[in-house]
């Protein structure tokens, strides 16, 4: 097709011609022209000035075909929705689009010459500089992602596509291939509502992957694979969180399917989980994986649509909680028989000795009335607001330690009859008096400010300790000093003092500055619900403290007495036998020695000579509810560096102790809260996981019935208290060799 130029470059040669031509014609002077030739010539002349005004018409259409090209090209290039630049070779703006002008924030005049670095925020600054210098090396097309900044200072992200222009095309009066003629094509595209919808995203990922890998429970995506009549029958593990492992037993599961893992998988799992994945609806349930001895607490749900067969499943292992619910099944039917057993029995005790029950009941309601309404105020203070000031909380801290302390005596005093036939279990240790007066004074000095009695408390010797059992020894004395305080005048005294009357027993004195006893009425004291015409006074009482105190005290081996004067007042004294806790030490030591000169000459004794398994760490369980016992036991074995010890307060919790921590051998008392030690014995011994380890009795229950019941039940050994330290270090020792022969 024929050019502009070409038609031009036509037109010139036949104006040419035709010149010739006329010049032709002028020279031929002199010569006639004939009419033809003239007409001739007219008529050529007519042609060509037709063809003249046909090119015409011709020039202008192209020329407004490319003006209007032209301004279709800066409507396109002034009205695009992106930016766009062109840059010289010092990186200057040499032109730009109104767009570029809106987001860099100037007029395009503002705009021009200056540098397209100062848009670029420093963050951005290198990605700017690679990017330029790949350009200018390599000549292709390049785009980046860079922060930008307008002139009022707001950044935005942009995505920068730029290409090079050399030569004539970049400065078109240049010649081709010049140096330093390059110009820069640069495309601003604003994408900050992207970036900040990835930033969200990316965001909610590591929200969703934080969780994923710090949750407890177990995790899973799975693929539900379905067979010819669309019925579940496999799937295969997509994706797992670190919990999955832990949870499952299982491991290295992703991409296999659960007929590799566990063959023997109940169907209901593929049924439940198919259910899921068709209709879309969550699932909650625990069931077990028999395969696995497991069980498991279970949501799934459906991720993805129907076609996709996908489910979430969330699930934790509940084994112990099934089988603490199955043992608890067992241990509320055995307290429903112990119930029975307890009701026959009560019922029997009724019909034998009614007149003492009757009071026994009546002493109960008695007390408890006003001390419920002393832990209930004092608890209702404690929590209240405004909260109790610093001096009031110590002392409501106080009279709940006090309130709570006289409810375990109330249930002791229901034993009363137990206590006066002398069948009462104690349990004998040494015992600091110094100490022990400490707390019984934080105990009575709220009630004896209350009455304005003033208590002083001699010096006592440090190494002053008795045999006898702490908490009735505490008892005996709380109720000795409440009677100084009580019986005492107002603004009255109460001196303690305790001394050694020989190298056997240590007295401990109450003197009080009451109105003092005549001798009847001395003689009267230790009579039981005898209160001396006291029952008219405001001083409320049943008469029987004094007797239980004083067959408290002699049943540990003591004596109580009283001195007193008409109008000057009284001194009760209680002596024990004195404790030398040396003795604890030296036979602890002496033990050991003998344990160690025992190894040391068992030369050819193959069970523990040169067996590493002989001197390694043993773990011991001690079950028992008595803290004075649980201490007693404490400080010997912790002569014995070898013994780990652990420990648990009732039967329940030692059952559970002895699944989680797998010790070498347990002690327990036979008498536990909850459920008897005998009972807590059956469910260890029906455990795969703690069949295996010796249980030792350590009980007060000391009738040889209650040995040869305890040994037919299935103890190691069965031993007695009070504790002898000597038996019970060697029946141990016995114990940690079973547990080394064991295969």
């Amino acid at each position: 097709m024929p050019t502009p130029d070409d038609k031009q470059e036509s037109l010139r040669d036949r104006a040419e011609a035709i010149t010739r031509g006329k010049d032709a014609v002028l020279s031929m002077q002199g010569e006639a022209l004939t009419i033809d030739a003239l007409r001739k010539t007219l008529h050529e002349l007519q042609v060509h000035q037709i063809e003249l005004e046909m090119q015409n018409d011709e020039l202008r259409r192209t020329q407004e075909a490319l003006d209007a090209e032209r301004a279709r090209y800066f409507d396109l290039y002034d009205l695009a929705p992106v930016g766009y630049c062109t840059l010289n070779d010092a990186g200057l703006i040499v032109q730009s689009n109104l767009k570029a002008s809106q987001l860099l924030g100037q007029p395009r005049a503002a705009l021009a010459n200056k540098p397209i670095s100062r848009f670029i925020a420093k963050t951005s600054q290198d990605a700017w500089y690679l990017l330029r210098r790949q350009l200018l090396e390599t000549q292709e097309s390049k785009q980046a992602d860079l922060q930008l900044v307008n002139s009022a200072g707001a950044s935005f992200w942009a995505r920068i596509a730029a290409a090079v222009e050399t030569g004539a095309d970049a400065d078109p009066g240049a010649p081709a291939g010049a140096p330093g003629t390059a110009r820069l094509r640069v495309i601003i595209n604003d994408i900050s509502e992207r970036k900040q919808a990835e930033e969200a995203l990316y965001e909610s990922e590591e929200r969703y992957r934080s969780l994923f890998n710090s949750m407890d429970e177990g995790y899973c995506v799975i693929e539900m694979i379905f067979d010819e009549r669309n019925k579940p029958s496999d799937f295969r593990y997509l994706e797992v969180n670190p919990s999955f492992t832990k949870q499952s037993g299982l491991d290295n599961v992703v991409g296999r399917r659960v007929s590799e893992l566990v063959p023997a998988l109940e169907e209901l799992w593929l049924q439940v989980y198919g259910k899921v994945a068709l209709d879309g609806q969550p699932a909650r349930f625990t069931n077990e994986v028999k395969s696995l001895d497991s069980w498991f607490d279970i949501f799934a749900f459906r991720v993805g649509g129907p076609q996709a067969h996908r489910i979430a499943i969330m699930f934790t292992n509940v084994t112990d909680r099934v089988r603490a619910e199955t043992d608890r099944q067992f241990l509320d039917k055995v307290l429903l028989d112990k119930n029975a057993e307890l009701k026959t029995a009560i019922e029997m005790a009724q019909t034998a000795n009614l007149a003492k029950s009757d009071f026994l009941s009546s002493m109960s309601h008695e007390l408890r009335t006003p001390l419920t309404a002393i832990l209930g105020f004092a608890q209702l203070i404690e929590a209240g607001a405004p909260a109790p000031t610093a001096t009031q909380k110590r002392s409501l801290e106080q009279i709940l330690k006090a309130g709570w302390y006289l409810l375990e005596l109330i249930n002791e005093i229901l034993d009363l009859a137990v206590i006066e036939s002398g069948k009462l279990s104690l349990s004998m240790r040494g015992v600091s008096v110094a100490s022990l007066l400490l707390e019984c004074e934080a105990m009575v000095e709220g009630q004896a400010r209350a009455r304005g009695v003033s208590m002083h408390f001699d010096k006592i010797d440090a190494a002053y300790f008795v045999n006898a059992d702490r908490v009735r020894l505490k008892q005996a004395l709380i109720n000795v000093l409440s009677n100084a305080i009580k019986y005492n005048k107002l603004g009255g005294t109460v001196r303690i003092a305790c001394h050694a009357i020989s190298p056997q027993r240590m007295r401990i004195s109450v003197q009080d500055s009451g109105d003092g006893l005549s001798a009847d009425k001395v003689n009267q004291l230790f009579q039981p619900f005898n209160r001396l015409g006291q029952e008219t006074q405001a001083e409320p009482g049943t008469g029987i403290g004094l007797v239980l105190t004083k067959n408290l005290v002699e049943l540990m081996g003591g004596a109580m007495g009283v001195k007193s004067t008409v109008g000057k007042g009284s001194v009760f004294w209680i002596e024990l036998n004195q404790f030398d806790p040396a003795e604890l030490q030296t036979g602890a030591n002496a033990n050991a020695n003998a344990n160690a000169n025992a190894n040391a000459n068992a030369n050819g004794d193959s069970d523990t000579e040169g067996d590493p398994a002989a001197s390694r760490l043993h773990t011991l369980l001690y079950v028992e509810d008595n803290p004075a016992n649980l201490l007693l036991v404490q400080e010997l074995i912790a002569r014995r560096p070898e013994i780990r010890l652990l420990s648990a307060r009732d039967g329940i919790t030692g059952v559970g102790m002895a699944r989680a921590a797998k010790p070498d051998v347990i002690l327990m008392d036979t008498h536990l809260p909850g459920i008897s030690g005998l009972d807590a014995l059956r469910i260890l011994l029906h455990d795969p996981q703690t069949t295996h380890i010796p249980v030792v009795a350590l009980s007060a229950s000391a009738m040889p019935r209650d040995i040869e019941s305890g040994m037919a039940a299935g103890y190691f050994k069965y031993l007695t208290k009070p504790i002898r330290f000597d038996e019970l270090m060697d029946t141990l020792d016995l114990a940690f060799q079973h547990v080394r022969k064991a295969p």
